[in-house]
């Protein structure tokens, strides 16, 4: 079995950001899969995307193909935060990913994605969320009191996009 692999880039394929350039030298853990059809060999910069690539796999109807389309449009912490806050829009917004798909990725890792993976807290995801909320309304022309006084009304749990959602509806009642 293969767990490690050493050398220098030829191509990238998809395009992994954060990759070396193509020529570089890079180390690579690896993910083997045998299916009828052939032997597949993935490779991941990090622990936690093998880590996470497996829990993808897991979920009913993901294949390696989108496991991969998750793991490009969503580095590992935004993953595990959007799996922690419930966001359906984050995963939407990869290629290839539905809102039945989406729904299912949530319900299905709900849990089983760590309290932390690669070094990220989701209770800082949580506070990061809180603040991006309050923030929408600044934008949005309301003063820091009315977007105080919504955010107190806002489940401590709440992930970003629900919670601008529920505190204009709080907002406009005023």
């Amino acid at each position: 079995m293969i767990g490690r692999l050493t050398g220098l880039i030829a191509e990238k394929n998809p395009p992994f950001y954060n990759l070396p350039a193509n020529g570089e030298k890079v180390t690579l853990l690896t993910h083997f899969a045998v299916r009828e059809d052939g032997h597949f060999l993935y490779g991941f910069l990090s622990e936690a995307e093998r880590f996470a690539f497996r829990q993808l796999l897991k979920v009913s109807g993901i294949g390696a193909r989108t496991a991969l389309s998750v793991l490009s449009g969503l580095s590992v912490n935004d993953l595990a935060a959007a799996v922690a806050q419930q966001e359906l829009g984050r995963l939407i917004k990869v290629p290839g990913i539905g809102k039945k798909t989406a729904e299912r990725l949530l319900l299905e890792l709900k849990g089983k994605l760590a309290d932390t993976i690669g070094g990220v807290s989701l209770h800082a995801a949580v506070d990061d969320a809180k603040q991006d909320i309050s923030n929408a309304l600044l934008a949005l022309g309301y003063n820091e009191k009315e977007a105080a006084a919504a955010m107190k009304q806002l489940p401590a749990d709440i992930g970003t996009s629900d919670g601008i959602r529920a505190a204009l509806k709080l907002l406009s009642k005023v």
